[in-house]
């Protein structure tokens, strides 16, 4: 039998604020700076080593030129259509934008900023901003393409990332020193619209909190590189988008809260907030031949979205004793009863250490492939959300307590039930015995009164209410996903949208 898990993502029952403080709050003040200091980790980098390359400090960039701006909404450098470059310079960015989340999804205050399919090129620079909003480098619209290499950047205020790329722009940075001490100040970080983004080399490390060091509406791919979080996750993946590691050193140490939608502390973090800001759909996570060492909490955390986590020949280890390896359920996003993590689990060629825990309105498909190696229980506490195992290729589960689940497909040397017991769907398996099952269909469906996550067309309208339509417009037999309840929007933002201007979870770490 095959089992249906649908999940109606909407969001409706449950009102969607955001997990990390969102940029439009009054309220969110710049966390006190936590030093940072040489992590030990599972690969024995050094932290000024990340990947193949060394981190820049600022001393390693030569500078011959001051480009400053100080006065709100405004920005030191602007490229607009055109073909553009700039090295050896030092970018000073002081003011702050009134312009809420608007500012994230349109660039303003941003020190430096690319648009209208403009090419940007910049080396050897040294970027420093102060002020709410003021994002380090943006790349914003379809088109549009920034370049940086050699640099370094620093950002103090919230809602300040390092990088940003909303509206379908492009990112390609290469050996970056990124660090950030804002709240909602992801240094590789992105919002709607999403885009593409290409990180190589560099380190990246962030300290307030809501600030993961990755925050993803978009594609984005990190290579070569160390991360490093000391309050927040150290990844979010929000809604039909991706981050993927190679080849990467991940610390993450997310012991701070901004909000009271989720009890569990995590280093990788998979959603759907119902903002707007990302599309509903099948959420990317890989982690291949990289080193992730979590301090506080979970690994991983799936809630109210269908989720792909990819691991391949990396290194884990949770120094937290009470986290659990992987835990799907539901929290304070979507509607209530259908809002749990849904999750598709590939290991390949992989050693994974601790429980998962998936609740009964979630579903995990777990393959392991390729001499992977699971030590480890799944829902000790007895039957729960529907779980699928599937061990091939030489590959093992050796329990570390009771565990139920719903299928299971083996050879009769998979499992080594180590004095435990396993349940499937009810009954007791029998050691050193061969079974078939079949996967659980993970189903995501499409909520109503969420906005899809795209961009409008054209130029943003000034003073348009969280990229929404126009105030107004409301066209008769709108599809469900328009305004909620089928009244029509009077430019205010749809159930579930982020508050005041602030986002629903993981970043929007403020993001």
């Amino acid at each position: 039998m095959k089992y249906n898990l649908v999940s109606k993502l909407l969001a409706g029952t449950l009102t969607a604020t955001m997990l990390l403080v969102g940029c439009g709050s009054q309220e969110a003040t710049t966390s006190e700076t936590t030093e940072v200091s040489d992590s030990e980790n599972s690969t024995g980098n050094e932290t000024e080593t990340t990947g193949t390359s060394v981190a820049l400090s600022r001393e390693d960039i030569t500078t011959n030129e001051t480009i400053e701006s100080t006065e709100d909404s405004t920005h030191a450098i602007e490229v607009s259509g055109t073909e553009e470059s700039y090295s050896n310079v030092e970018v000073v960015k002081t003011g702050d934008s009134d312009q809420g989340d608007e500012a994230d999804f349109y660039g303003d205050n941003a020190a430096i900023f690319a648009t209208d399919g403009a090419t940007l090129d910049l080396s050897e620079i040294v970027v420093d901003t102060n002020g709410t909003h003021a994002n380090g480098v943006f790349s914003y619209g379809e088109g549009t393409t920034v370049n940086i290499s050699d640099s370094y950047i620093t950002t103090a205020g919230n809602c300040s990332g390092g990088l940003m790329t909303t509206g379908g722009g492009t990112m390609n940075a290469t050996n970056v020193t990124i660090e950030t001490s804002g709240n909602s100040s992801a240094a590789i970080r992105s919002d709607r619209g999403g885009g593409t983004v290409n990180v190589t080399g560099g380190s990246y490390t962030t300290s307030g909190t809501g600030s993961p060091v990755i925050y993803s509406t978009a594609d984005i791919t990190v290579s070569d590189a160390s991360l490093t979080s000391t309050a927040s996750q150290g990844v979010v993946v929000e809604g039909n988008n991706s981050a993927t590691l190679e080849n990467v050193t991940l610390n993450a140490d997310n012991n701070t809260k901004n909000s009271d939608n989720s009890d569990y502390y995590q280093a990788v973090m998979i959603y759907q907030s119902m903002s707007g800001d990302a599309d509903e759909g099948e959420a990317e996570f890989s982690l291949i031949n990289s080193s992730l060492t979590n301090e506080t909490g979970d690994i991983f955390f799936i809630t109210n979205t269908v989720a792909n986590i990819n691991i391949e020949s990396s290194t884990i280890v949770n120094n937290d004793e009470e986290g659990v390896l992987l835990r799907a359920a539901t929290a304070g996003w979507g509607s209530e009863g259908s809002n749990g993590g849904q999750v598709n689990v590939y290991a390949t060629s992989q050693s994974l250490d601790g429980d998962m825990i998936v609740d009964d309105v979630s579903a995990m498909n777990l393959y392991l492939r390729n001499a992977t190696n699971y030590t480890g229980a799944i829902n000790t506490d007895g039957e729960a959300g529907e779980v699928y195992v599937e061990i091939t290729d030489g590959s093992t589960w050796t329990l570390t307590g009771d565990s139920y689940i719903t299928s299971l497909s083996c050879d009769a040397d998979s499992i080594d039930l180590n004095g435990y017991k396993l349940y499937i769907n009810g009954e007791e398996y029998t050691e050193g015995s061969e079974s078939t099952g079949e996967a659980i269909e993970l189903t995501s469906g499409t909520g109503t009164g969420a906005p899809d996550g795209q961009m409008p067309d054209g130029e943003p309208p000034e003073g348009a209410p969280n990229g929404e339509m126009p105030e107004g417009e409301a066209p008769e037999g709108a599809p469900s996903g328009e305004a909620p309840s089928g009244e029509a929007p009077s430019g205010e933002a749809p159930s579930g949208e982020k508050p005041s201007g602030g986002v629903p979870s993981g970043e929007k770490p403020s993001n």
